[in-house]
């Protein structure tokens, strides 16, 4: 089980989440009484260049538009207001996602019940889509299956890589900081790619503590990436936004 409210004060949450991007999960911890400490394994910079805004419109111009994250969505929003277009389909892998563009102007979103990358090609509107220009808003590395697929699909894919990931060194001080703080640990785990960076660049020690914590994958395939990193202990969530994580620690 996990543990139980009395035992909240005492359980900390470690957030892998982007640098400066560890609000909701501490929102969501916080009306849980668990504590949040942050270590990121990148941070998020927007790719402010001329190719990329260029391939932005063209991608904001296609038929259909998919956004693959939040940070996605708000990187777009920041290079070019995105208005929908008369007969246009806009979908997001998940809430999260969704919410994000509405916020920029996309008032009518598809998402996916299963908030994945196998969850949005199972889309109604993305299973017939030979001749159809599709445009992607997206970062470079992760899974990136959806290109492919969409791409044997016949699609007219128009890609936009509108922000990157800039690897960082785990903060010695959070690092000094989970040393000394006392199990039980929660790791919830939207990215795998994050959970293997974060544990290739841990200290033995720290590494092992994470492996031995309670981890809240978002999905199966992260679970199956957390297994194989050696965690035991793994859960997997209803979700991959924060408050879908931690669901079974309130």
């Amino acid at each position: 089980m996990l543990p139980s409210a009395s035992d909240a004060n005492a359980t900390l949450v470690v957030s892998l989440r982007p640098s400066g991007d560890h609000a909701a999960m501490r929102r969501a911890a916080g009306a849980c009484g668990l504590r949040v400490a942050a270590l990121s394994p990148w941070k998020i910079m927007v790719s402010d260049t001329a190719p990329t805004r260029a391939a932005l419109r063209a991608a904001c111009g296609a038929q259909i538009v998919i956004v693959t994250s939040p940070a996605a969505a708000r990187a777009a929003a920041r290079l070019t207001p995105l208005r929908p277009r008369r007969g246009q389909s806009w979908c997001a892998i998940g809430h999260g996602t969704a919410q994000a563009l509405r916020r920029a102007g996309i008032a009518r979103v598809e998402v996916p019940d299963r908030m994945d990358s196998e969850g949005l090609l199972a889309l109604p509107g993305l299973r017939e889509v030979r001749g159809t220009s599709v445009g992607l808003l997206t970062a470079p590395g992760g899974r990136d299956q959806i290109a492919p697929a969409l791409r044997r699909r016949g699609a007219e894919l128009l890609r936009a890589d509108v922000y990157e990931r800039v690897p960082l060194r785990l903060s010695t001080t959070m690092i000094a900081r989970l040393r000394a703080s006392p199990d039980p640990w929660l790791l919830p785990v939207s990215s795998g790619e994050a959970l293997q960076r974060v544990l290739a660049q841990a200290p033995p020690d720290l590494a092992r503590r994470l492996r031995d914590a309670r981890v809240l994958a978002a999905s199966a395939r992260i679970a199956e990436i957390a297994r194989a990193c050696g965690c035991r202990d793994v859960r997997i969530a209803p979700g991959p936004a924060p408050r879908q994580l931690l669901a079974a620690a309130c």
